[in-house]
Protein backbone atom coordinates (compact mmCIF):
# COMPACT_ATOMS: atom_id res chain seq x y z
CA UNK A 1 0.00 0.00 0.00
CA UNK A 2 1.13 3.50 -0.92
CA UNK A 3 1.81 5.91 2.03
CA UNK A 4 0.08 8.03 -0.29
CA UNK A 5 -3.63 5.85 0.92
CA UNK A 6 -3.12 5.40 4.65
CA UNK A 7 -6.11 4.94 6.35
CA UNK A 8 -5.19 7.49 9.26
CA UNK A 9 -4.94 10.00 6.64
CA UNK A 10 -8.03 9.63 4.84
CA UNK A 11 -10.10 9.36 8.24
CA UNK A 12 -8.24 12.80 9.17
CA UNK A 13 -9.28 14.48 5.49
CA UNK A 14 -12.85 13.09 5.37
CA UNK A 15 -13.51 14.46 9.29
CA UNK A 16 -10.95 17.51 9.20
CA UNK A 17 -12.29 18.76 6.08
CA UNK A 18 -16.02 20.81 4.52
CA UNK A 19 -14.75 22.59 1.48
CA UNK A 20 -13.69 20.35 -1.33
CA UNK A 21 -12.87 21.32 -4.93
CA UNK A 22 -13.17 18.94 -7.29
CA UNK A 23 -10.92 19.86 -10.46
CA UNK A 24 -12.11 17.82 -13.73
CA UNK A 25 -15.59 17.52 -12.49
CA UNK A 26 -18.65 17.17 -15.11
CA UNK A 27 -21.96 17.76 -15.64
CA UNK A 28 -22.32 14.54 -17.66
CA UNK A 29 -24.42 12.33 -14.38
CA UNK A 30 -22.59 9.13 -15.85
CA UNK A 31 -19.02 10.05 -15.29
CA UNK A 32 -17.40 9.32 -11.62
CA UNK A 33 -16.59 12.60 -11.16
CA UNK A 34 -20.00 14.12 -11.06
CA UNK A 35 -21.40 10.95 -8.73
CA UNK A 36 -18.33 11.97 -6.92
CA UNK A 37 -19.59 15.82 -6.02
CA UNK A 38 -23.06 14.14 -5.42
CA UNK A 39 -21.66 11.70 -2.73
CA UNK A 40 -19.35 14.17 -1.32
CA UNK A 41 -22.91 16.90 -1.13
CA UNK A 42 -25.30 14.56 0.02
CA UNK A 43 -22.34 13.51 3.14
CA UNK A 44 -22.81 17.19 3.89
CA UNK A 45 -19.36 19.03 2.26
CA UNK A 46 -19.33 22.14 0.28
CA UNK A 47 -18.22 20.92 -3.42
CA UNK A 48 -17.12 23.35 -5.65
CA UNK A 49 -16.47 22.21 -9.46
CA UNK A 50 -14.10 23.73 -11.19
CA UNK A 51 -13.27 22.64 -14.83
CA UNK A 52 -13.46 25.06 -17.99
CA UNK A 53 -16.18 23.64 -19.92
CA UNK A 54 -19.08 23.61 -17.62
CA UNK A 55 -20.66 27.02 -16.21
CA UNK A 56 -22.89 24.41 -13.61
CA UNK A 57 -22.84 21.21 -12.33
CA UNK A 58 -24.95 19.60 -9.58
CA UNK A 59 -26.95 23.69 -9.62
CA UNK A 60 -22.92 24.79 -8.58
CA UNK A 61 -21.51 27.61 -10.22
CA UNK A 62 -18.29 25.82 -11.89
CA UNK A 63 -15.23 27.75 -12.14
CA UNK A 64 -13.11 27.34 -15.13
CA UNK A 65 -9.70 26.90 -12.86
CA UNK A 66 -8.51 26.13 -9.03
CA UNK A 67 -7.45 30.07 -8.63
CA UNK A 68 -10.54 31.42 -9.85
CA UNK A 69 -12.34 29.14 -7.81
CA UNK A 70 -10.11 29.73 -4.57
CA UNK A 71 -10.58 33.40 -4.83
CA UNK A 72 -14.51 33.12 -4.98
CA UNK A 73 -14.59 30.42 -1.90
CA UNK A 74 -12.19 32.81 0.15
CA UNK A 75 -14.61 35.95 -0.81
CA UNK A 76 -17.25 33.73 0.98
CA UNK A 77 -15.64 33.34 4.03
CA UNK A 78 -15.01 29.70 2.98
CA UNK A 79 -11.65 28.77 1.78
CA UNK A 80 -11.13 25.08 -0.37
CA UNK A 81 -9.63 23.00 1.97
CA UNK A 82 -9.52 19.77 -0.17
CA UNK A 83 -8.38 19.83 -3.81
CA UNK A 84 -9.64 16.57 -5.38
CA UNK A 85 -8.38 15.81 -8.88
CA UNK A 86 -10.21 14.14 -11.67
CA UNK A 87 -7.45 14.47 -14.31
CA UNK A 88 -4.96 11.74 -15.97
CA UNK A 89 -1.78 11.23 -14.31
CA UNK A 90 0.61 13.02 -16.52
CA UNK A 91 -2.07 16.18 -15.59
CA UNK A 92 -2.49 15.68 -12.32
CA UNK A 93 0.69 17.72 -10.84
CA UNK A 94 -0.08 20.78 -11.93
CA UNK A 95 -3.12 20.71 -9.89
CA UNK A 96 -1.31 19.63 -6.59
CA UNK A 97 0.64 22.36 -7.01
CA UNK A 98 -2.24 24.86 -7.61
CA UNK A 99 -3.42 22.89 -4.33
CA UNK A 100 -0.52 24.20 -2.64
CA UNK A 101 -0.26 27.82 -4.08
CA UNK A 102 -4.06 28.34 -2.75
CA UNK A 103 -2.83 26.88 0.85
CA UNK A 104 -5.53 23.63 0.38
CA UNK A 105 -5.08 21.60 3.69
CA UNK A 106 -5.28 18.55 1.38
CA UNK A 107 -4.72 16.80 -2.08
CA UNK A 108 -6.97 14.13 -3.05
CA UNK A 109 -5.89 12.09 -6.26
CA UNK A 110 -8.75 9.78 -7.76
CA UNK A 111 -8.58 6.11 -8.37
CA UNK A 112 -6.01 5.28 -10.96
CA UNK A 113 -4.56 8.77 -10.70
CA UNK A 114 -0.78 8.50 -9.61
CA UNK A 115 1.65 10.99 -9.75
CA UNK A 116 4.27 9.84 -6.90
CA UNK A 117 6.93 13.35 -7.49
CA UNK A 118 3.38 15.43 -6.92
CA UNK A 119 2.34 13.46 -4.04
CA UNK A 120 5.78 14.26 -2.42
CA UNK A 121 5.05 17.70 -3.04
CA UNK A 122 2.04 18.13 -1.42
CA UNK A 123 3.30 16.77 1.37
CA UNK A 124 6.81 18.77 1.73
CA UNK A 125 4.27 21.51 1.56
CA UNK A 126 2.64 20.57 4.64
CA UNK A 127 -0.58 19.31 2.90
CA UNK A 128 -2.43 15.95 4.15
CA UNK A 129 -1.93 13.27 0.71
CA UNK A 130 -4.05 11.08 -0.41
CA UNK A 131 -3.73 9.29 -3.73
CA UNK A 132 -5.27 6.46 -5.80
CA UNK A 133 -8.45 6.48 -3.70
CA UNK A 134 -11.97 7.65 -4.12
CA UNK A 135 -13.92 9.31 -1.50
CA UNK A 136 -17.29 8.36 -2.28
CA UNK A 137 -15.74 4.65 -1.65
CA UNK A 138 -14.58 5.73 1.35
CA UNK A 139 -17.03 7.78 3.02
CA UNK A 140 -19.82 4.73 3.64
CA UNK A 141 -17.13 3.15 5.83
CA UNK A 142 -15.49 6.65 7.40
CA UNK A 143 -16.93 6.48 11.37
Amino acid sequence: MSRFAEQGTIDRVLSETHTWAVVGCSANPLRPSNGVTRTLLRYGYEVIPVNPRETEICGLTCYPDLASAADAARAAGRPIEVVDIFRRSEEAGIHVDEAIAIGARAVWLQLDVIDEAAAGRAEEAGLLMVMDRCPAIELPNHP
